[in-house]
């Protein structure tokens, strides 16, 4: 019941679709990766494409909710279902996302994630935060969790959002509130959540004692889902520091529900034999296999992988400065704020702290590790390092924020919004 519930709620998330995300180059980590991404923005037109036709029609909208569940088969392309579940997924999101931004008029939105998919939705961020880390421990596969980093973080500084458009996924009402999910909708939607128990019991076939086992673990996995769920904001938060608060919130739910489920698989995963091991590990080489099948060589992978070119590094570096002042909006902040020499210092640190993020945060998937519990301590390791670099971002924006007026902290609260249009 519950999980048609879930799929129930992503179908009227899908109908919110206005017009999906393109995809793009994946960020390779430092100002070169940041540059390919620029230089990415331009690719994955055939995917947009493929993207809009996944949406249309209620059988195409059930498959792609069947695809995206972390608990079914991935091979699910063999059997006549989309090729691809994260555009699909992009797809679900960005319609969630631009439903409430600019009267959901706009085709798509600066802050979205190089393979179309978005990290904030409204007041939400990391809206398929149980689903990645199902992915990522079970299936090896960080492809979705490996995107967090530098462009939420910027996001949550330069909130893409004016407040009505936020308050509108908290509070839905009059006509609007047809079209733009609540925050506890997209919350409990885009979460499926559930352990793949079925696929694990195929592959396994475990005894009793190692079947109670499975269950403990998989009631541990739904016990985490729920931390997780709890962390959805009730109010929008209405400031920077606020928005921070909110991703300090998240990914700490996020690490104590890797906690919380790492005794009861390692019970499980204990209790198997070496052959049954090799089972269990061959349904992340059964993902992996799945995906390259499906995704070709794409933009990311090549980003990732390729080797620097020196006449392509220094295009990309001036490709990144460009980008860095794109991204940073110091002749707005100077404008707007008038700030005074100490202002600017502080300004300097909080843009230099968020900066450094792109080299602490590479958005290239990491090689899975051999045995579910490593994979779920490289998770947890992840998330870990995210947090501290939000942490360090806050502490940065409260020193910069703390010799401003209310009037400048108003004029920087707006500079967001109002480069979005």
């Amino acid at each position: 019941m519950r999980l048609a519930l879930a799929g129930a709620l992503l179908i009227g998330l899908a109908v919110l679709l206005p017009n999906p995300a393109q995809a793009q180059f994946g960020l390779r980590g430092g100002p070169l990766g940041v540059a390919r991404f620029a230089v990415g923005h331009v690719i994955g037109l055939s995917r947009l494409r493929h993207a809009r036709m996944a949406v249309r029609g209620g059988r195409t909208r059930d498959a792609a909710l069947r695809s995206q569940d972390p608990r079914n088969d991935p091979r699910g392309a063999e059997r006549g279902q989309p090729a691809n579940p994260y555009i699909l997924r992009a797809a679900l999101t960005a319609g969630a996302a631009l439903s409430g931004w600019h009267g959901g008029r706009r085709p798509q939105g600066w802050w979205r994630h190089p393979d179309g998919s978005y990290g904030w939705v409204g007041p939400v961020f990391w809206p398929f935060a149980h689903d990645d880390l199902t992915n990522a421990v079970v299936f090896g596969d960080t492809t979705s969790l490996s995107l967090y980093g530098y462009g939420d973080i910027y996001a949550a500084i330069f909130a893409p959002y004016a407040a009505p458009e936020l308050a509108a996924y908290t509070a839905p009402q009059g006509r609007r509130a047809r079209r733009i999910p609540s925050v506890e909708n997209v919350c409990d939607a885009s979460d499926t959540g559930g352990l793949p128990v079925e696929r694990i019991i195929a592959a396994v076939q475990p005894n009793e004692m190692q079947r109670t086992a499975l269950d403990d673990f998989s009631a541990a996995w739904l016990a985490a889902r729920d931390t997780i769920r709890a962390s959805c904001p009730a109010q929008a938060p209405a400031t920077a520091p606020e928005r921070l608060g909110v991703m300090q919130s998240r990914l700490d739910a996020m690490i104590k529900a890797t906690d919380a489920v790492a005794p009861p698989l390692a019970k499980f995963v204990d209790l198997l034999d070496d052959n049954q091991k090799s089972k269990l590990d061959a349904l992340v080489k059964e993902r992996h296999a799945a995906l390259a099948s499906i995704q070709h060589k794409d933009a990311q992978a090549s980003a990732c992988e390729a080797d620097s070119d020196p006449r392509y590094d220094e295009q990309a570096q001036r490709q990144y400065q460009q980008l860095v002042q794109q991204q940073w909006p110091a002749g707005d902040i100077a404008t707007s704020l008038r700030l005074d020499d100490t202002a600017r210092a502080r300004l300097d640190v909080l843009q230099d702290t968020t900066l450094r993020t792109l080299e602490t945060l590479s958005a290239c998937p990491s090689k899975a590790a051999v045995t579910p519990q490593a994979r779920l301590a490289a998770v947890k390791a992840r998330l870990e390092k995210m947090l501290q670099a939000v942490n360090g971002v806050a502490d940065a924006l409260d020193d910069f924020e703390a010799g401003l007026s209310d009037e400048q902290k108003a004029a920087f609260e707006a500079i967001g919004p109002k480069r979005g249009t």
